[in-house]
């Protein structure tokens, strides 16, 4: 059977060949897999590992200390998520890369720059379908429509679930600060919001999926279906998140033949050939304004049906990935973060006495409220401790239920 490890690398899998094993079997396989040294890992079935900071938080995981506990009393099964932390840092040996006809002698890299990169379309996405919560998909389009009359161009992460069978749901979209003009998008990092988006997303069991953008009407009139810069960006995020799932997703406006207009989801892998060539840096990053916006440059020669040619047509690196939708576990009521207007306690105030008739739990359960909150509580504990209350749907404690009443109030 098959155990997916979850730890600060990212989600990785390892072949249990007896499902009775025990916990110190499980970390020798992990030892022999994944290069952690036995003594260094904490196992544990709650995904709050991953924000354990000190040792004292680690001790807090007991689930998995007694070595000798089969993982099937645990509950532990085919597909089952095992949450990993360790000390130290770790290097992950990679096969050795032979060209054809030469066995048993490594490739080295100036043996594979010699060689020309052969490109052609990849048939089939790694993602089975892409699902959007209506009202998160809804607040997304109906701000660049509304607000922005999609004259420039708006960004944002996906989050949500990637089952099994590489079914990726999207719950909510965190819109980080950034700076959108006609035909570019200019994403401004925010590294310690990020880290508050992270830790809600942990807590509500969800995990960074994708990227949506919108495309302003100027470029709907263009002939391409992403440009150069967006491939360029969307190849380096798909790069970035290390997930073959991740989604990047288009909203656009088309104007039908009647004059009408309707807002269009589209969405895409990168592929892998895509991901493979920004990774080891054959993309030409610096584009002209004269450049043709539907072909991206290369640094060296690539084969394309046949010819060498240092200009590829975009739709070679797209994947089209089917699309869906449901309605999620979160409300998408609350204003979004990084606006034009800024979001302060009094938003929190409104919201809740909106919702007055809610239990508790009903009322915080919209990301971007859990964002503001997070501002003032504690990452590793307050706002984990929060989240998961809103993935239950359990009680909230009372304590946190006058804090932020207090918060709202004093506002």
């Amino acid at each position: 059977m098959m155990i997916r490890i979850r730890s600060r690398d990212g989600l990785e899998r390892i072949t249990v060949d007896n499902p009775q094993i025990t916990v110190a079997e499980l970390k020798s396989l992990i030892q022999s897999n994944l290069n952690v040294p036995v003594p260094t890992q904490t196992l544990s079935t709650h995904q709050n590992l991953l924000l354990a900071k000190t040792p004292d938080d680690l001790a807090r995981f007991t689930d998995m200390s007694n070595p000798r506990t089969p993982i099937s009393s645990l509950g532990l099964g085919h597909g089952s998520i095992v949450y990993l932390a360790y000390e130290g840092s770790r290097t992950v040996a990679g096969p050795a890369i032979r060209p054809a006809g030469s066995f048993g002698r490594k490739m080295t890299m100036d043996d594979l720059i010699a060689k020309q990169m052969r490109i052609a379309r990849q048939e089939s996405p790694h993602c089975e379908l892409a699902s959007f919560d209506r009202d998160a998909a809804n607040a997304f389009q109906h701000y660049v429509n509304e607000s922005l009359a999609f004259a420039v161009k708006r960004g944002g992460f996906m989050y949500g679930t990637v089952s099994p069978e590489g079914k990726v749901e999207v719950h909510f979209i965190y819109e980080p600060p950034q700076q959108g003009l006609e035909d570019n998008l200019i994403l401004l990092r925010n590294p310690e919001e990020e880290n508050a988006v992270e830790a809600i997303a942990l807590g509500l069991g969800m995990r960074k999926v994708g990227f949506i953008f919108s495309q302003t009407i100027s470029q709907t009139k263009k002939d391409y279906t992403l440009s150069s810069r967006e491939v360029l960006q969307a190849a380096e995020l798909h790069g970035e998140s290390g997930l073959k799932e991740w989604v990047t997703a288009v909203v656009k406006l088309e104007v039908s033949e009647d004059g009408g207009a309707d807002v269009h989801f589209e969405a895409f892998q990168m592929s892998d050939m895509c991901v493979k060539l920004f990774k080891e840096g054959w993309f030409e990053t610096e584009l002209g304004e004269d450049a043709d916006p539907k072909l991206s440059k290369m640094k060296k020669d690539v084969v394309v049906g046949g010819k060498d040619t240092r200009e590829v047509d975009n739709d070679f690196f797209l994947v089209v990935v089917k699309i869906f939708d449901h309605q999620g576990p979160l409300s998408s009521t609350f204003p979004i973060e990084n606006r034009n207007n800024p979001v302060t306690m009094r938003a929190l105030k409104n919201h809740l006495d909106r919702a007055k008739s809610l239990p508790f739990v009903k009322r915080i359960s919209d990301f971007h409220l859990l964002l503001l909150l997070s501002r003032v509580l504690d990452l590793s504990a307050d706002v984990p401790a929060l989240a998961e209350c809103v993935q239950n749907q359990s009680a909230v404690p009372e304590g946190y239920q006058l804090l932020i009443e207090s918060m709202a109030n004093a506002s």
